[in-house]
C-alpha cells in the first residue's frame, strides 16, 4: 500500500493549534506505518523551511520523528519540493532518511506510472513575469547564500511572517474554487503532457488546496490532493484502486 498526502503547512502563524494539526498528522503516518510500502509527501508540509549549514527551522520534532521511523522501519518515504519548502537542504535526506524531489517525476509504482509534483512550478508558467522573477530570486544559489548570512532569529520570522500573509489572504478570499476542466491549469499541463507521454496513469499534484478527481482518458485519472489543515485529504494506492479520502480520527480505516 502506498499513500499520498500534501500541503500540512505545518508552522503556520496563520493557525491557532499549530501543535494540534501536526500531532494529528503524526498519528496518521502512525495509523499507516505498519501497511505502507511508500508515504509520498507532495510539498508545503511545512509553511516556511530554511535549512542553514548547521541550523534547521525549530518545532517539527514529532513529524520529523515519525518520518525516522517509517524510513528505519523500510517505509520509503518520497518528499517533493512545493513553494513554501523549495529551500530544502539535505537535512531531511541526511537525517531522516527522505528522499528529496525538487523536479516534477515520473515513477513507477506497483507497475502503474504516476507522474508526481506539487504544482507550483505549472502555476508560475501560466503566471506574470513579476511572479516568475520572484521564482528566480528564491532558486538562485548566490541569493540563497546571502540569506544565509541572515541571523535565524530574522530571516525565519520573516519567512514565517510572509507566509502568514499569504495564508491570511487566502482565509479572506477563500481558497480559489474549481475553475472547470478547460481553466484548471495543473488539468491543461497533464492534458498536454499526455499527448507526448500517453503510457501515463496517474497525475497528482498538491498546491492548489482544492480536491480534485478526474478522469483525462478512458485509462489516465488526475487527482488534486486538497490539503492537510482543515480537509485532511489522503489518496491510497493498493495496486489495483485508488482512492480519496479525507482523515477522521476514529472513523477512516487506514
Amino acid at each position: 500500500m502506498v499513500y499520498f498526502i500534501s500541503d500540512a503547512h505545518l508552522g503556520s502563524r496563520a493557525f491557532e493549534h499549530k501543535r494540534t494539526q501536526e500531532r494529528k498528522l503524526v498519528r496518521f503516518l502512525d495509523k499507516i506505518k505498519d501497511k505502507a510500502d511508500a508515504v509520498y509527501l507532495l510539498g508545503d508540509m511545512f509553511d516556511f523551511w530554511f535549512e542553514y549549514s548547521e541550523v534547521v527551522p525549530k518545532g517539527y520534532t514529532r513529524f520529523l520523528g515519525k518520518l525516522s521511523e517509517l524510513t528505519d522501519n523500510g517505509v520509503e518515504v518520497h518528499y517533493f519540493i512545493g513553494n513554501h519548502d523549495m529551500w530544502m537542504g539535505d537535512y531531511l535526506e541526511k537525517e531522516c532518511g527522505v528522499n528529496i524531489h525538487r523536479e516534477p517525476t515520473l515513477l513507477e509504482i506497483y507497475g502503474k506510472e504516476f507522474y508526481l509534483a506539487h504544482g507550483h512550478l505549472m502555476d508560475i508558467a501560466k503566471n506574470d513575469t513579476k511572479t516568475k522573477f520572484m521564482l528566480w530570486c528564491f532558486q538562485n544559489k548566490h541569493l540563497q547564500r546571502m540569506a544565509r548570512m541572515i541571523h535565524p532569529h530574522w530571516f525565519v520570522n520573516f519567512g514565517l511572517n510572509w507566509a502568514k500573509h499569504s495564508r491570511d489572504k487566502h482565509v479572506v478570499k477563500g481558497e480559489d474554487p474549481y475553475k472547470g476542466e478547460h481553466n484548471e491549469y495543473l488539468v491543461a499541463y497533464a492534458k498536454e503532457y499526455l499527448s507526448t507521454h500517453p503510457s501515463v496513469n496517474y497525475f497528482m499534484f498538491g498546491h492548489r488546496h482544492i480536491e480534485l478527481d478526474l478522469m483525462l482518458t478512458h485509462d489516465c485519472r488526475m487527482l488534486i490532493l486538497g490539503e492537510w489543515y482543515s480537509l485532511f485529504t489522503y489518496a491510497r494506492f493498493d495496486g489495483e484502486q485508488l482512492t480519496m479520502g479525507n482523515y477522521i480520527e476514529g472513523e477512516t480505516e487506514l
